[in-house]
């Protein structure tokens, strides 16, 4: 059985046909659910500008919110501070 399913995905008054996986589907709608929702928040709010001008708005409000999420997941700060007080503490207990 094929894994892959073709879907037709509407994005911004336009219709896109992917291929995925198809235990992404779920994923890829609710991506493009999303996406629309901001996308029509934007509209509402201004109502002058183009949609590029929007969609751009959109893929900022995207980025900044996956780059948040990145710093909150970065484990490096805890790592180090985990390798230095067990380095302090070796030393701790050497001096024994």
């Amino acid at each position: 059985m094929n894994d892959k399913i073709k879907i037709n995905l509407q994005i911004a008054d336009s219709y896109y046909p992917i291929t995925i996986n198809r235990d992404e589907e779920e994923l890829m709608r609710e991506a493009a659910k999303q996406v629309n929702i901001k996308l029509n928040a934007y509209r509402e709010h201004y109502k002058s500008l183009e949609p590029e001008k929007l969609i751009a708005m959109v893929a900022y409000q995207f980025s900044q919110e996956n780059l948040k999420l990145r710093q909150r997941n970065d484990t490096g700060p805890y790592t180090e501070k985990i390798e230095e007080l067990t380095e302090m503490l070796e030393e701790y207990f050497k001096g024994e």
